[in-house]
């Protein structure tokens, strides 16, 4: 679905005729916001801004969990995070997540305090992340981490997708199309014909960005990616006739 932006375009007619004489009808040109202005010689043209938004739905969920454990001494701390890692490992490997989409993020040890400088123990993490790439699977594999133990910190998830290309080439063809409304819209107030295209730059490019949030898997299908926009700024310069 394509949702057309209503943010503002800059448009200025320009030539010599124009500056001296101002627009048809003697009323001057005047321009109380942004805009660009290009001139070759005694030849009129018009500068718009387009924009152009694509709404999608992710397609894979990050989720960011790990583990956290407490010991009296830094080395049964360590060891029990690395167990409890392993453990978790394997949670997610058996929910479908393949290898090479797990990644260690996290991997720290350090005292704690009863107070300073007494030493009340130790803690370590050791923090996973898994990539999910059929967002079915979501929910299985959220219940799968947290089913691991007392020692699983879910830290939450994130959504994104796996190819933009499409929605960024749908995004750039209405930013083209809502260009040149615009700049037929300022033409035919400056009673012009819209000639050729001299000029076309890709202001910005707004990809989805991933969103951050965590839905606990109490019931099934708990968890939903949204939608997200896509969306694109096109400068393009039009001559007049």
């Amino acid at each position: 679905m394509i949702k057309m932006s209503q943010a503002v375009a800059s448009a200025v007619l320009v030539s010599a005729g124009l500056l001296c004489a101002g627009l048809p009808g003697g009323t001057a040109l005047a321009d109380s916001g942004p805009a660009g202005v290009t001139v070759e010689g005694s030849r009129p043209h018009i500068t718009v801004v387009g924009e152009g938004s694509v709404s999608t739905t992710p397609d894979i969920m990050r989720l960011d969990t790990g583990v956290e454990v407490r010991r009296p001494t830094a080395g049964a701390a360590f060891t029990a995070a690395r167990t409890a890692a392993a453990d978790l490992t394997r949670a997610l490997r058996a929910a479908g997540v393949a290898a090479e989409d797990l990644r260690t993020d996290e991997l720290t040890l350090g005292p704690e305090f009863r107070e300073y400088p007494t030493i009340s123990g130790y803690r370590a993490t050791q923090g996973v992340e898994a990539v999910v790439r059929d967002i079915d699977d979501a929910d299985d594999v959220v219940e799968a981490a947290a089913a691991v133990g007392e020692a699983v910190r879910l830290r939450g998830i994130s959504f994104e997708l796996s190819d933009n290309s499409t929605p960024l080439r749908l995004a750039r063809e209405a930013a083209f199309k809502d260009a040149r409304s615009r700049a037929e819209q300022y033409a035919k107030l400056a009673r012009r014909g819209l000639g050729r295209v001299l000029e076309i730059t890709e202001q910005s490019v707004t990809p989805p960005t991933p969103v951050l949030g965590f839905a606990a898997a109490v019931d099934r299908a708990s968890i939903s990616p949204g939608r997200r926009d896509v969306s694109v700024s096109v400068r393009v310069l039009y001559e007049l006739e």
